[in-house]
């Protein structure tokens, strides 16, 4: 029907009509730089449009006190929530020209502040219209006098004054609330209209939007990155039906302030706003960002995955190694010995594995720990700071059993003389390179056949670590090379 009205009006020239209106008009753009200002404006200020259009307000008329105040803040509101707001009076003294006598010209003031938007449907400038109610202050002030006539006049004066106090007194508390919201740690932000053209957005709504100005702008155009995500119809669904639209743990990619997209998880509730009518006119945005909490939560769900994964390897492990000990011992109490040394190694490397929430391990502590029971006099250990993922930290530390307890009980540290010396060094492809020397006892005769322990260290080395074993009784006692690809452990702490 509106469409049908305006298209049945006669042609008429509106800028011509803003020109001829009978009261002060005057239009500022965001920056409160004049725009337009119509002959009766002009008049009331004494001041020509072309004195005034390009220049801010606030730099022809400038008021520091409690006036100037309230008319940014009015100025402000308007613009950020693109609703009109009154001052119903307002004292501001206005600078006379030269051309009549200068100085500084007292004058009382009730104004309306309209919002104008652009094709966008942005708050893009305001619109004022002025009313000058000086000559009614004067009529009060006359009333004062013994004869006290303009009864009317001064009581409309008076009833102005007492509803800009009343309307300064509920600012006052409205700002109180703003600040409440403002400042709240879950995010907050009113959209208003169709479009969803923000109103408000609070300090955690605009962290988490990546510090972008939104205000006065639809949500479509605000924040592109959300389009295709499925928020937009949500919104829609909110203000055509009233629907509360809500959820956990949602997923949403947004844009950071430096311009990069960025995960985020959010618990969100959309809630109607609704007029003295209980027609829709916006809707309510209120949510936490919770995505530490998922990402936290998802990581815990990936280590109990690995550690199940981990605790049944670790039972295969334990059970192939009693098989295989029980079938190579001599005795019962010789693969009881040989077991429980095996299971303590495994025990070992996972205490340390658990001090970093199984991340890894270092090749020192490993070596450290695997070697606490032998005479540290006779044995020297060196190489770089080398991290070890679980896999390898686990299958390491049973070769450095293995090879350490058989030097204890045939080895080079089975007698008084011997020695043994192990260094491991990062080789120029990045392979783990563990060189095993024992010197100063020699075996009477090589063994004739691998026993569980040199099986155990192949098995282990090629086939879990897809490395190589390079193992020769020389005369002097046992020289083993153990090579780990790089991919197979980590990388040295300094190329982390």
């Amino acid at each position: 029907m509106a469409a049908g009205h305006r298209g049945n009006m006669p042609d008429i020239d509106f800028r011509q009509l803003f020109d001829r209106l009978p009261s002060p008009y005057m239009i500022l753009d965001r920056n409160c730089r004049y725009v337009a200002a119509n002959g009766a404006y002009e008049a009331a200020v004494m001041r020509s449009a072309e004195e005034l259009v390009g220049r801010n307000l606030f730099d022809i008329f400038p008021n520091d006190g409690p006036s100037g105040v309230a008319l940014r803040e009015s100025f402000e509101r308007v613009f950020a929530t693109g609703e009109a707001d009154t001052i119903a009076y307002i004292p501001y003294d206005i600078p006379r020209p030269q051309s009549l006598g200068g100085g500084m010209e007292k004058r009382y003031w009730t104004a309306v502040h309209t919002p104008l938007t652009n094709r966008d449907g942005e708050v893009a400038y305001l619109a004022q219209n002025t009313v000058d109610v000086t000559e009614m202050v004067r009529l009060r002030e006359a009333a004062s006098l013994p004869y006290r006539s303009f009864s009317g006049e001064t009581q409309l004066v008076e009833r102005a004054r007492e509803a800009e106090t009343a309307h300064r007194s509920l600012l006052a508390e409205s700002a109180e609330f703003r600040r409440m919201f403002e400042q709240a740690p879950g995010f907050i932000a009113v959209l208003s209209g169709p479009d969803h053209v923000f109103t408000f957005a609070n300090d955690a709504y605009v962290r988490l939007i990546g510090g972008r100005e939104v205000i006065g702008k639809a949500v479509g155009s605000a924040l592109p990155e959300v389009a295709g995500q499925g928020f937009i119809e949500m919104l829609d669904h909110v203000y055509s039906s009233g629907e509360t639209r809500s959820g956990e743990g949602t997923r949403i990619v947004l844009q950071t302030q430096h311009g990069e997209m960025q995960e985020r998880f959010l618990d969100f509730s959309y809630d109607a706003v609704r007029d003295l009518d209980g027609l829709v006119t916006g809707v309510f945005v209120q949510g936490m960002d919770r995505t530490e909490a998922v990402r936290t939560l998802k990581h815990q769900r990936l280590l109990l995955d690995e550690l199940n994964h981990r605790v049944k390897n670790t039972l295969a492990t334990v059970q192939s190694m009693a098989k295989q000990t029980l079938r190579a011992a001599p005795n019962m109490q010789a693969a009881n010995d040989d077991l429980e040394g095996r299971i303590i190694a495994l025990s070992k490397a996972h205490n340390l594995l658990s001090q970093t929430a199984w991340d890894s391990t270092t090749m020192s502590d490993l070596v450290d720990h695997e070697f606490a029971h032998l005479d540290r006099a006779r044995l020297a250990a060196s190489g770089p700071d080398v991290l070890l993922n679980p896999k390898a930290s686990i299958a390491i530390a049973m070769v450095l059993h293995e090879l350490s307890t058989n030097a204890a009980k045939y080895g080079a540290l089975s007698g008084d003389e011997g020695r043994l010396d192990v260094v491991w060094q990062v080789g120029a492809d990045g392979d783990l390179v563990i060189d095993w020397h024992e010197t100063g006892r020699a075996l009477s005769a090589p063994p004739s056949k691998a026993g569980f322990g040199s099986r155990m260290i192949n098995a282990v080395v090629r086939g879990e670590l897809d490395g190589s074993v390079n193992a020769s009784y020389e005369t002097d006692g046992l020289v083993c090379k153990l090579v780990v690809p790089q991919l197979s452990y980590i990388r040295t702490r300094d190329h982390a």
